[in-house]
């Protein structure tokens, strides 16, 4: 009975998991049922554990036909792959993306600007993949609208790329782009026409791939000029919550025009009317105003006024300068001599700087006391005269001068003031008034005398008479008819 009593401990430890009491039973072992109601109960215990725990789902799903999920799917868009994941990992210059089981991406923090911080972790999150690093298994991913060096692989029309300026041509810029030659128009460097296409070169700019040719060494075109009109697109919506009338801010000068300026202030463009320009007087036309204001000039200006609708935005230059008028006032004055510079010379006059920004109108009437037929035989320009100030007008800053006011007036030959003793000679202009010409003077009571002995004079001498042919005594002279 040795056997028995050896066989017999050995009974409750022979049916540890399920698979053993099979291969038991097919053997012609004990057969499980000769088991224990307790070990039964135990091992179905242990199985709900494992499937509570998860380790059956790999079998069920794969029982039921189904993959894990993969959170990004492959999205492809100007030839660049969109993926959303969500964010495992945030560190101090990466942040670690998950796509899906073993799949992982990277994006570098400095992608948030303006000092952003990245989504915190659990959040999805849709990044552009650049492309997978083998060694790392691992994406190297960037935010979209992110502009990088493109792959040539990559490169699809309306892409927008970084590329590099290398030189000019006659018909714009040689750029390059994803170790490829590239060439664009100047017509496509900016909304406006840039004189001098030299100063892009070593530049690097965002662009838009406009036309692609792989064949042979390959053909890029791309442009700019969209790409700037949406960057001031994007601004100028920003600008409409905060620009108000009144505001000083600062801009560039873009344009000179015959009527004015136009002043980029940050993505959208203001005029600045030639009258807003400047307190000096300023000519007509681009070359008069070129020389108050130039393109590429950086300007302070004051918002005159604000049309969103008509998209119009008036500006002024002057209303931030100190108004020569006013600090001036107390010197020019109407009576006052003052020296100034001849400035220009015009048909009807001259106009004299008086004081810095305030010009005055020395009319051609006003330039001697004898007749003046071209202002070029009395004065030239820049030349410094003394003028005599007749009157100034605040409201229209005008301010009206004389030469000759500050001259003595000439005498006339016989005594009179002007020209044929002020009877106003052919050419002159006699200045007396009618008070003066007919005012009884001892001269002119000789004068009446004189003329009263000479007509009687010349009666006697033409008289005959009918005294002489009649005898009656009496003259034709003394007759009174």
């Amino acid at each position: 009975m040795p056997n028995e009593q050896d066989n017999a401990p050995q009974a409750p430890a022979a049916p540890s998991p399920a698979p053993a009491s099979e291969s038991t039973s097919k053997a012609g072992e004990p057969d499980p049922g000769s088991l224990s109601a307790e070990m039964n109960a135990e091992i179905e215990a242990a199985m709900a554990d494992l499937e509570a725990a998860g380790a059956a789902e790999p079998e069920q799903n794969k029982a039921k036909g189904k993959k894990p999920g993969i959170r990004g799917p492959r999205v492809v868009q100007g030839g660049r792959e969109h993926r959303t994941g969500m964010i495992v990992s945030v560190g101090a210059s990466d942040v670690f993306i998950e796509f899906g089981p073993k799949e992982l991406g990277v994006i570098e923090t400095t992608q948030w600007k303006d000092g952003a911080a990245p989504p915190p972790v659990g959040e999805s999150l849709e990044v552009v993949v650049q492309r997978f690093d083998a060694n790392e298994s691992i994406y190297i991913c960037v935010l979209p609208g992110a502009v990088q060096k493109a792959d040539w692989e990559m490169l699809e029309p309306g892409q927008v790329v970084e590329a590099r300026c290398t030189g000019t041509n006659k018909g714009g810029l040689e750029m390059e782009v994803a170790g490829h030659r590239a060439f664009m128009p100047a017509s496509q460097v900016d909304i406006d026409r840039v004189p001098d296409l030299s100063v892009f070169v070593g530049e690097k700019l965002n662009c838009q791939v406009q036309k692609l040719d792989r064949r042979g060494k390959g053909n890029i075109v791309l442009s700019r000029r969209d790409v700037v009109q949406g960057e001031r697109d994007k601004a100028a919506e920003g600008l409409r919550e905060t620009l108000k009338e009144g505001d000083t801010i600062e801009g560039v000068v873009r344009k000179v025009m015959d009527f004015g300026a136009f002043v980029d202030v940050g993505g959208v463009d203001g005029l600045v009317h030639i009258s807003d320009i400047t307190h000096d007087r300023v000519g007509h036309g681009a070359k008069a105003v070129a020389q108050h204001i130039s393109e590429g000039q950086k300007v302070r200006v004051q918002i005159l006024k604000l049309d969103w609708d008509a998209k119009r935005i008036s500006l002024g230059m002057k209303q931030l300068q100190a108004d020569p008028f006013e600090a001036v006032a107390s010197e020019i004055v109407e009576g006052a001599e003052v020296s100034g510079k001849v400035t220009k010379l015009v048909d009807f006059g001259a106009f004299v700087e008086v004081a810095p920004g305030i010009e005055g109108l020395v009319h051609i009437s006003e330039l001697d006391w004898k007749r003046v037929e071209r202002v070029e035989d009395v004065l030239r320009a820049d030349e410094v005269v003394q003028v005599k100030v007749l009157g100034v007008d605040p409201q229209s800053r005008k301010v009206s001068l004389s030469i000759k006011q500050l001259k003595d007036r000439p005498q006339a030959p016989g005594g009179g003031r002007g020209r044929g003793g002020g009877r106003g000679g052919r050419g002159d202009r006699d200045e007396r008034t009618a008070e003066e010409i007919l005012k009884e003077t001892p001269q002119m009571r000789r004068m009446r005398e004189q003329a009263k002995a000479r007509e009687k004079q010349d009666g006697q001498k033409k008289g005959g008479g009918l005294g002489q042919s009649g005898g009656l005594g009496l003259g034709l002279g003394d007759l009174k008819l």
